[in-house]
């Protein structure tokens, strides 16, 4: 099957350019709390058409398999019925153990649909991929890199290649990406976190994969629409900001660059305050704490403070301050908190 008829048979309507990386909300460490997961899926769906779970944002580096395996029974149970594809995230730092990951997840898809048959179970279920990183190590060469994600396309699944130097401590080279993306139809979309965007950026044959960027900050100049060098996004803020962000696209497809340079703006400067103080935390990490904040904030709306703060992976709370200096953000670059999605207003 070539890459364009992979797309075609799991994205007839095309591949989203607004993907989020869901927040995992937790009624208890490790259990995943279905009514929050849902409203959470049903506010950002008018906007956010692929969620990938659980990926950074979602703690998945943290989760077992089995914890994955709950929260994608929880999202599948939604996801179809709100329009959304879902990808899910194997982010481990071996091939071995990614191979593992992907291995129980679909031995699952085929409990759940009744189909033992990998890419129809996952076409049934709604499940459009897995999720990727290279193995993990600063000392890796990127001929160990490659060979990790050969063993894993090998596989002939569709799969997304995530650049998380943050957490992997290395990059693939554009040279790998574009040879990997020659050699692998199956390869469909590449996510790059790093900020430092060299393989978009390379001249390099990438044989149309889809590019989506992951770093926050500045987000009105890199889809091509705006003469960029990405065809989406996939970002954390996705989760709290979707509805500025879908509204933002639609400006610089309209031609409107200066309308979505000012909502870029207001997103980039609530980020750039709300990161590094969340990412002080001592559990979690700053992309999932700083949206888990937000989208308290968005959930509740003025009575955001009466309820119980986010639960982290461990069970953990996220301080109550932090809620209170996540309002005064938000307020400050003109976000309305006056009334919650979950109907408290």
């Amino acid at each position: 099957m070539t890459r364009a008829e992979q797309n075609a048979a799991y994205f007839p309507n095309g591949i989203p350019q607004l993907w989020c990386p869901m927040i995992t909300h937790f009624s208890a460490a490790a259990t995943p709390d279905p009514h929050r997961v849902h409203a959470l899926m049903a506010h950002i769906a008018p906007s956010v058409k692929g969620v990938l779970i659980p990926g950074s944002t979602g703690e998945g580096w943290d989760m077992s398999d089995t914890d994955i395996l709950r929260l994608m029974e929880v999202v599948l149970e939604r996801a179809s019925t709100l329009g959304m594809h879902v990808l899910i995230g194997a982010l481990k730092p071996t091939a071995v153990q990614t191979r593992a990951s992907i291995e129980a997840t679909l031995k699952q898809l085929g409990s759940i649909t009744g189909d033992s048959e990998p890419a129809s179970a996952m076409r049934r279920s709604g499940v459009a991929g897995f999720t990727v990183c290279p193995p993990t190590g600063a000392a890796l060469a990127q001929a160990e890199l490659k060979a990790g994600l050969e063993d894993v396309l090998a596989l002939g699944l569709p799969t997304a290649l995530y650049q998380l130097p943050q957490v992997t401590r290395n990059e693939m080279e554009p040279e790998t990406v574009s040879d990997l993306a020659q050699r692998y139809q199956n390869f469909f979309l590449f996510k790059d976190t790093s900020g430092e965007d060299r393989v978009a950026t390379a001249a390099l044959d990438y044989q149309d994969v889809f590019f989506v960027r992951g770093a926050e900050g500045g987000y009105s100049r890199w889809p091509r629409s705006a003469g960029g060098r990405y065809d989406g996004f996939l970002l954390s803020t996705a989760n709290s900001f979707s509805a500025e962000l879908g509204e933002m696209l639609a400006h610089l497809h309209a031609g409107r660059q200066e309308e979505a340079d000012r909502i870029s703006d207001r997103i980039a400067r609530c980020v750039e305050i709300m990161f590094p103080l969340a990412g002080d935390l001592k559990a979690g990490n700053a992309f999932a704490n700083a949206n888990k904040i937000f989208d308290h904030l968005r959930a509740w709306g003025p009575n955001a403070e009466a309820h119980d703060p986010p639960m982290l992976y461990g069970g953990t709370r996220i301080p109550a301050d932090m809620i209170t200096q996540g309002r005064t953000v938000m307020t400050e670059n003109g976000f309305d908190l006056s009334v919650g999605y979950l109907g408290v207003g």
